[in-house]
């Protein structure tokens, strides 16, 4: 029998302090599944009464983020004046195409007691010739879900196990958290070009193969693969359409151009980004060196 995973990617880890950030990809291993060119996994956690997560506003060009929580909220706030506030069980899908500028904070009713964080970020690059469309954002909370004896499957964006979620997909994409119950198991779709699965809590195994937790393995495409777990477990599924040209990263900008990234940069030094509504007297300044990059 082949091997189920082809590569496991060990994410990095940052500790801010109040909680840690796990970042998968992009890595000098791997720097796309599918469409997904940025996964970080954060949490869990429970910040101290009285402090908050408050990302300042920045900016993102051609690509869109999808935002999932397992615990807390985070409000959104982008240029286009959308305001959002994201709770578990939706799934915030913010499209920057040309460019947006947001921004990201726990609500002020979650700070007295101390804000619970624990989900996912992740970024999916936009296709050729879609990559500068109209910036836009949407929230979902009625999404697919599958439930089969100790296994239960949200699906938050494309067709999996015969139901499609009402999320817009630029690129053919799929994306779900799957819960197991101790003892449960469901089948994986073998119709992505790309597929990983990453274990955020618990336990589970890919055809007999432990995951290691928070680790992001690829899996053998066209290979029709079981998950399960012996004592219960939350895996997240992702993947989609393979790419086939390169996509560039640095800080929050992706493209297929380096061009459109410098000129991004040039543009958020200068101010030329739209502010957001209701959150304008902050922003994140253009960083010398990029915590995000792509390699080569």
């Amino acid at each position: 029998m082949s091997d189920p995973v082809i590569q496991t990617i060990t994410p990095a880890t940052h500790d801010l302090g109040a909680f840690q950030v796990r970042r998968a990809i992009p890595s000098r291993q791997r720097t796309m599944v599918g469409p997904f060119i940025f996964v970080d996994q954060f949490g869990p956690a429970h910040l101290a009464p009285g402090t908050a997560m408050d990302v300042r506003p920045h900016p993102h060009i051609n690509l869109a983020t999808v935002t999932w929580l397992f615990e807390g909220a985070i409000d959104h706030r982008d240029s286009l004046g959308s305001f959002a506030t994201i709770r578990p069980g939706q799934v915030n899908l913010m499209t920057a195409g040309s460019g947006i500028v947001h921004s990201e904070r726990s609500p002020l009713t979650e700070r007295a007691d101390g804000p619970h964080l624990y989900g996912m970020q992740t970024w999916l690059a936009l296709p050729d010739g879609r990559e500068e469309i109209t910036p836009a954002f949407e929230q979902h909370a009625d999404l697919p879900r599958l439930e089969d004896g100790c296994a239960t499957a949200r699906i938050i964006m494309g067709t999996l196990w015969g139901k499609t979620a009402p999320t817009t997909q630029h690129a053919a994409t799929i994306y779900a958290e799957i819960l197991l119950a101790p003892g449960g198991a469901l089948p994986i779709d073998a119709d992505a070009d790309e597929r990983a699965v990453m274990l955020v809590g618990g336990e589970a195994n890919i055809d007999g193969l432990p995951l290691e937790l928070y680790a992001l393995a690829v899996l053998a495409p066209g290979a029709v693969l079981k998950l399960s777990s012996t004592q219960g477990g939350r895996v997240m599924l992702l993947g989609g359409e393979a790419f086939t040209t390169p996509r560039h990263v640095w800080w929050n900008f992706v493209s297929s151009s380096r061009d459109r990234i410098n000129q991004a940069k040039a543009d958020w030094e200068t101010r030329r980004f739209p502010e957001v509504p209701g959150d304008s007297e902050e922003f994140i300044p253009l960083p010398r060196v990029a915590p995000t990059v792509s390699y080569p």
